[in-house]
């Protein structure tokens, strides 16, 4: 009869889950469902035939069948349980069950509850849903007011006793300390843990409630450490001790911020945590380093403190327990990021780093590399000694982390978490001795096998954190090897089949391999790295089925080309034209179609006369030109220029623009030169002015940095929200989201987008060194002495507006010319002292 009773639960759990009857909701129907699912919840479990085994009760049918009524109650509880949230199909149902129902399940889970006060048996998923509940009931005032005669015993004689180190944590402990780490550090374990689920309530308790709740839980904390104090050694309760320091540490964000209690953080950590890193306990250690790491970032009056704490958790890495081992590390990652001086840690460093990957040997978990990559950035260039040896050490434990992820155990999460962890790590260190270029030489040979395995269909999981790797050996090696060269076939291939959401991050590879190793891009036929490129790029160009938001790499990789590889690849110009064109003719997005013209900018900037003889070919010359001159006039409501946004597209828009202006007279219509002109010379003042903003901005972000350190947020709410004014986590989350996506998908008459910003702005190109007003000045110069008519006649045609643009430009020129050979002067003089 229970497994017929628990299959209709789930139908009943499913069909609310995805929305969908609407007949379920019959005010008669839902009647007569939650009779059934109150009378479920309160009867008795039969005692015949229920299974002595805890692992075969918890799964016994009576016990799951109350476990899915507590998850249909949590249901629709969640969906029902806030008027605010309810749209106006649902108001009445949703008044109608908050009326009815939210009170009386409440008792009924506050009378389960009582079965962990008499020790009797409850299964901890149940335990976890019921908690759950009452965490979402603290907020509402009806709710709590029928909560708050319970509050006293629900506090101190279930929830702190299930905070509590218990029996079966013991037995895990002794039995399997390796699983016992695995729980206690996996998320999906929280989700059904009555522990966090108590851990929660205390802190939604404290948050929404806490000027009642607060002090007095605090006090039954201090108690607790009063009553261990006091204790004889052989009769000390360990285990309420291990409670009420998760108490503390669970708290941590509350205390830190309120009277009395944020000054006497120190004394408390002295006094009660400190005295446990010698336990003879070995849960009661590890606690003790994990609420050191708790509060690891407060304001020690008397460093000495800070300074054993931190001795006292690298001690614990040595620790003959692995839960202690492993909590002290984790704890080690908060002192590391507090430490002020970090004399404290560099004479031990290469013991830490040995401990490290003892325990990475032992552990899969990736929190122990995200502790590695602190200790990596904090110590920046300083551990590139032990460089090598680290990148060794995370490969092998990478490859570990893969191969247990490969099998068909519980731990395969953990294992593909703690596989991208060391790859982050492996990363942070290829960044921190990005200024010692030959140990990318040494460290590569390690990477390599990851590398070309991972670039496959194997490492969809960690693609992008591999492609970050490729992107630092081939940005700071000194050359670019032909095992890295061995990559490019790999990326090209795998973008093709698959990874066209991960182009942006290949675009960076793909650019130092064109920009580092010209030489081989263009004579290498084996394989044939220009016909590879142009294959892919043409392919995804060419289909309309992909959206102009996947394509932005393609035009900035043809712009990568064009600029770096000026006169050598004259016989791509046309084919690169042709599919830019075609594509220019179907987009929609004015992001896109900036890159689009940046393409035929270049194409000029590479060889105009060649690029416009292909234009005028086509038939297309006049009418691309005028495309472009109105693009660079656009304007929104604000008044800012529409296109060409980045200090990158402006400067390849003028380059392109001013190489025209090169072009003879018989070349370049008449008619074309005084508009040309004139959007040069506003192009110029708006990329002067950007270049400008964007220093200014940088010192104001320098001196924002150093205020930073001041500022705090505290988002306790001590009064509890009005009726049915509370949001729930996950309403929170969808909030968030939605904002993010409206940042994300700016519509073009924004000021700004974030297709107008990216991270390619950073990578060094060919056009770095040329200064666009030099550039132009030159132009116009040899114009002048060349055809002096022509000049005239375009000057003549300038109003004042654009005369007093040209005289802008011409006093910022020899400004520039000024500061550049100032700036060679100065390079020179170093360089002959570095001599």
């Amino acid at each position: 009869m229970a497994d017929h009773i628990k299959l209709i639960c789930k139908i009943f759990w499913s069909c609310i889950y995805l929305e969908l009857p609407r007949p379920l909701f019959d005010p008669t129907f839902f009647n007569a469902w939650m009779v059934l699912f109150l009378n479920i919840l309160e009867r008795p479990v039969p005692v015949e035939g229920q299974p002595e085994d805890p692992e075969l009760r918890k799964s016994w049918g009576w016990w799951k069948t109350k476990k899915w009524v507590a998850h249909i109650l949590n249901r629709l509880y969640t969906r029902f349980g806030d008027m605010k949230l309810q749209n106006p199909d649902n108001k009445a149902f949703a008044q109608m069950f908050q009326m009815n129902y939210a009170a009386k399940i409440l008792e009924c889970h506050l009378k389960l509850l009582n079965a962990i006060r008499i020790g009797e048996y409850l299964p901890d998923r149940v335990v976890n849903l019921i908690l759950q509940y009452l965490s979402n009931s603290i907020p509402k005032n009806s709710m709590y007011s029928l909560l708050l005669p319970h509050l006293d015993v629900l506090l101190f004689e279930v929830i702190f006793p299930l905070m509590c180190f218990s029996d079966n944590d013991q037995m895990l402990w002794e039995e399997d300390p390796h699983e016992y780490v695995r729980k206690g550090y996996d998320i999906i374990e929280d989700l059904y843990s009555p522990r966090t689920a108590s851990m929660d309530l205390v802190t939604e308790l404290v948050r929404k409630r806490g000027k009642d709740n607060f002090p007095k839980f605090i006090q039954f904390i201090v108690g607790t450490f009063t009553r261990y104090d006091e204790a004889p050694l052989e009769q000390k309760p360990y285990r309420q001790k291990d409670g009420a320091l998760l108490a503390v540490g669970t708290l941590c964000d509350k205390l830190r911020q309120t009277e009395p209690y944020k000054s006497e953080l120190e004394n408390m950590l002295v006094r009660h945590v400190f005295p446990e890193f010698s336990s003879p306990a070995g849960h009661l250690r590890a606690k003790a380093a994990w609420v050191a790491g708790q509060y690891a970032n407060i304001n020690f009056s008397d460093q000495t403190n800070f300074s054993k704490a931190l001795h006292c958790v690298i001690s614990g890495m040595r620790d003959p327990e692995l839960p202690v081992r492993v909590d002290s590390v984790f704890a080690l990652r908060s002192f590391i990021e507090a430490c002020k001086n970090l004399d404290e840690i560099r004479p031990v460093l290469p013991q830490l780093l040995d401990e490290f990957f003892k325990l990475m040997n032992e552990v899969e978990n990736e929190d122990l590399a995200f502790t590695l990559e602190t200790i990596v950035y904090k110590f920046g260039e300083e551990i590139s000694p032990y460089a090598l040896g680290l990148c060794q050490n995370l490969a092998s434990a990478f490859w570990r982390c893969i191969d247990s992820d490969n099998g068909d155990d519980e731990t395969d999460d953990s294992g593909a978490l703690a596989a991208v962890g060391c790859l982050r790590a492996i990363s942070t260190i290829l960044e921190s001795i990005s200024s010692l270029p030959h140990l990318y030489g040494q460290i590569e040979p390690q990477l390599l096998p990851i590398m070309r395995k991972m670039l496959t269909t194997d490492g969809q999981d960690v693609f992008e954190e591999v492609l970050e790797i490729v992107s630092y050996i081939t940005t700071f090696s000194p050359t670019i090897s032909l095992e890295m060269w061995s990559l490019w076939p790999l990326m090209m291939q795998t973008l093709v089949d698959w990874a066209i959401d991960f182009f942006p991050n290949i675009l960076v590879p793909l650019h130092n391999y064109i920009t580092r190793g010209t030489e081989r891009y263009l004579t290498c036929k084996e394989p044939d790295y220009q016909q590879s490129l142009w294959s892919v790029v043409s392919l995804f160009m060419a289909n309309k089925n992909i959206d102009d938001s996947d394509l932005v790499p393609a035009p900035k990789l043809i712009g990568i080309v064009l600029q770096t590889c000026k006169g050598q690849v004259d016989q791509w110009v046309e084919p690169y034209l042709r599919i830019t064109l075609d594509r220019l003719r179907g987009a929609e997005k004015s992001s896109f179609k900036c890159l689009l013209i940046e393409v035929i900018a270049n194409t000029f900037y590479y060889n105009a006369p060649l690029a416009l003889g292909i234009l005028q070919r086509f038939g297309v010359a006049t009418e691309i030109l005028t495309i472009w001159l109105r693009m660079l006039q656009e304007k929104k409501k604000s008044g800012v220029h529409a296109n060409f946004k980045r200090e990158h597209g402006k400067k390849v828009c003028i380059l392109g623009l001013t190489s025209l202006l090169c072009l003879p007279a018989g070349q370049l219509p008449g008619e074309v030169l005084p508009p040309v002109f004139r959007a040069l010379l506003e192009l110029l003042v708006a990329y002067k002015d950007q270049l400008a903003e964007a220093a200014k901005a940088e010192e104001e972000e320098d001196e924002d940095d150093d205020n930073m350190d001041d500022f705090q947020t505290d988002d306790e709410d001590d009064d509890g929200d009005d009726e049915n004014a509370d949001e729930t986590d996950g309403s929170t989350l969808h909030k968030l989201a939605a904002q993010a996506k409206d940042f994300r998908s700016y519509s073009d008459d924004d000021d700004y987008s974030d297709d107008d910003f990216s991270d390619d702005e950073e990578l060094d190109t060919a056009i770095d060194e040329v200064d666009p007003f030099i550039l132009f000045m030159d132009a116009v110069t040899a114009m002048q002495a060349s055809d002096s008519l022509r000049f005239q006649s375009l000057t003549q045609t300038l109003d004042p507006h654009y005369q007093g643009l040209a005289n802008n430009i011409a006093q910022h020129t020899e400004q520039r010319r000024t500061e550049i050979q100032k700036e060679q002067l100065e390079k020179q003089s170093s360089t002959t002292v570095a001599s």
